[in-house]
């Protein structure tokens, strides 16, 4: 379903010139002022630094209303897909745009299942990185190395090899994940399982070690299969734009999703549940609190407690309440015990949900001050965090990429500037110089 053309129109008035500009509108959310030919018009350019108010693209996949705290899939609540689901339901429906039927979703996961190992010469690559490097700098490198190994899929205007390119990273994401993990704590590689589950078999490559065996935890793998849902896609963040970008050039999928995993690393956007525990970690005992929550509410104290509020959502975060239970199913099956950090988390949730300075300002506990303990009491150091991140968003990506491929408007991306620099100047040789 295309935008379509809404009968107001807005006018741009500078000095006592005006222009018509048209006005879209798309099936749910605000309109939008079309100025893609406005510099043609006027001679002029907009100034929105991060594009908070511009809309780079049309797209069918993710819809987000901050203000009343919804994020639907396609058109289906975020909520209602975590209960009922699961994450290769939700990767097919972001990737086809509609719920497979139980035939369609067995022959999804199939393929899926069948694609999970890698080439066996990737077992070298990760030889040449140091003992400690950080996991997300192994997945930008590892999954950027993709297109050397799976040539049958970088031709980016054949729809089998777009197919083919989507189901392996799909399915390899979770391999790779696994294995940088593996490297970093000093472990040898687990190979998947094709009896197992996607979630189930992820941890089995995460915790399984060589010399006994490994029993996948049902509870464990269903939450971390939810909070692959919950992270699956969120409309046009940072990395997904970045996804986009690098494709508007026509660089091959595999390039672009080790652009997007590259900017998810950064700790305003994907690092975000990381600094929620570091600063849990800050604050130490449960009777600092008290002391930790006053400084939050001094103006002119730059302590900020993470892992609440969220700048897209101005009522609350969908994702964080079905994380919420989900996180008290995993502690509650773990049985953690003389755990600071925990003991700190459990009673920040209590205090924030029933101060009034929190309610009134709308800081609730987010997705990532949940999913932060979570990963933890899983046994995920927090380096991990951002690579389980990128594990599940590597679905989105790879729907939005695969969506700007397919609209035959797509040009490539080039945003312009507010030039503030030195005007024309003439060289000036060396000697002359001052």
């Amino acid at each position: 379903m295309d935008a379509t053309p809404n009968t107001a129109s807005a006018k741009l008035t500078v000095g006592d010139k005006s222009w018509d500009l048209p006005v879209r509108q798309g099936t749910i959310g605000p309109d939008v002022m079309d100025i893609s030919k406005l510099y043609g018009q006027t001679g002029m350019f907009t100034y929105d630094p991060g594009f908070t108010s511009t809309a780079s693209c049309e797209s069918q996949i993710t819809y987000i209303d901050g203000d009343e705290g919804v994020l639907l899939y396609r058109g289906y609540p975020i909520e209602q897909l975590a209960e009922n689901g699961d994450f290769l339901e939700t990767c097919y429906l972001l990737l086809y745009g509609e719920l497979p039927t139980a035939a369609q979703k067995a022959d999804f996961d199939l393929s899926v299942t069948r694609h999970t190992m890698v080439h066996d010469q990737m077992n070298r690559f990760f030889t040449g990185f140091r003992r400690d490097a950080h996991p997300m700098a192994i997945m930008v490198a590892c999954v950027g190395a993709l297109s050397a190994f799976y040539h049958d899929s970088t031709d980016i205007s054949d729809p089998q090899q777009r197919l083919i390119a989507s189901i392996r990273m799909i399915a390899k994401m979770p391999t790779l994940a696994a294995m940088a993990y593996k490297y970093h704590i000093g472990q040898p590689f687990v190979y998947p399982k094709n009896d197992l589950d996607y979630s189930s078999n992820f941890l089995n490559m995460c915790f399984a070690v060589p010399c006994e065996e490994y029993k996948v935890s049902p509870t464990l793998s269903k939450a971390l299969d939810k909070i692959f849902i919950l992270h699956a896609d969120h409309e046009q963040n940072a990395s997904t734009s970045t996804v986009r970008l690098a494709g508007s050039s026509g660089a091959n999928p595999f390039a672009c999703i080790a652009a997007g995993i590259a900017c998810l690393w950064g700790p305003a956007h994907g690092g975000a549940n990381e600094a929620a525990l570091k600063m849990l970690s800050e604050i130490g005992h449960p009777e600092r609190i008290p002391e930790f929550v006053n400084r939050a509410k001094d103006k002119n104290d730059p302590f900020r407690l993470m892992g609440f509020g969220h700048r897209v959502y101005k009522n609350y975060d969908p994702r964080a309440k079905i994380m919420q239970q989900t996180c008290h199913e995993v502690l509650s099956e773990l049985g953690i015990k003389d755990d600071p950090l925990l003991d700190v988390a459990v009673e920040l949730e209590r205090v924030a949900l029933h101060d009034d300075y929190f309610i009134e300002k709308k800081l609730y506990p987010n997705i990532d001050f949940y999913s932060g303990i979570t990963l933890k009491a899983m046994g995920f150091p927090t380096a991990m965090f951002t690579v389980l991140f990128a594990l599940a968003r590597t679905v989105g990506w790879i729907g939005q990429w695969k969506e700007m491929i397919e609209d035959p408007g797509q040009r490539i991306g080039r945003p312009r500037q507010l030039y503030t620099g030195a005007t024309r100047r003439d060289y000036v040789d060396m000697a002359k110089r001052k």
